[in-house]
């Protein structure tokens, strides 16, 4: 299971950083949906809804000790099911595919804008959408595991 979780891991962080490097290269604020979905070129500084903003060595090291403990985690435990190995490689594509950008770029590039009923929700990229369904992967396997669900595959 472990060449599983890595294997999403660099498909994510490749499919991350291509798709950021088109986006330096290429995009243009575009509109794609009027009121709900533009293409906005956005260096974040910051973190998620921009906290901590200029503060990168604090975001770096974060992700740093994010990454250690997802993968001090992964090689301790021998029952990782297919499940969790999906959410670990996705965290650990997305906590990546940002920390690449921090620390070559001096910010992430974001570019996904939405505004959902009126609220203008932060600009993400591919790394956040990874990291988020990481967590709900994750959070469904416990929530799974608390009802009396622990079947391992």
């Amino acid at each position: 299971m472990k060449k599983v979780i890595y294997l999403i891991a660099g498909i994510g962080i490749t499919l991350d950083q291509i798709v950021k490097l088109l986006v330096c290269r290429y995009l243009t604020d575009k509109v794609i949906i009027p009121h709900f979905f533009n293409l906005t070129y956005v260096e974040n500084t910051g973190g998620a809804w921009g906290i901590l903003s200029n503060n990168m060595i604090i975001l770096i090291c974060i992700s740093v000790i994010t990454l250690l403990i997802i993968n001090k985690y992964i090689y301790s435990n021998t029952l990782i099911t297919k499940l969790s190995s999906i959410s670990y490689g996705l965290l650990i594509g997305g906590i990546f595919g940002n920390l690449l950008d921090r620390i070559f770029r001096g910010y992430v590039v974001d570019f996904l804008n939405f505004n959902i009923f009126g609220y203008n929700f932060p600009v993400f990229n591919i790394a956040d959408i990874l990291i988020v369904v990481g967590v709900i992967i994750m959070v469904i396997e416990v929530l799974g595991d608390l009802n009396g669900n622990k079947s391992r595959s």
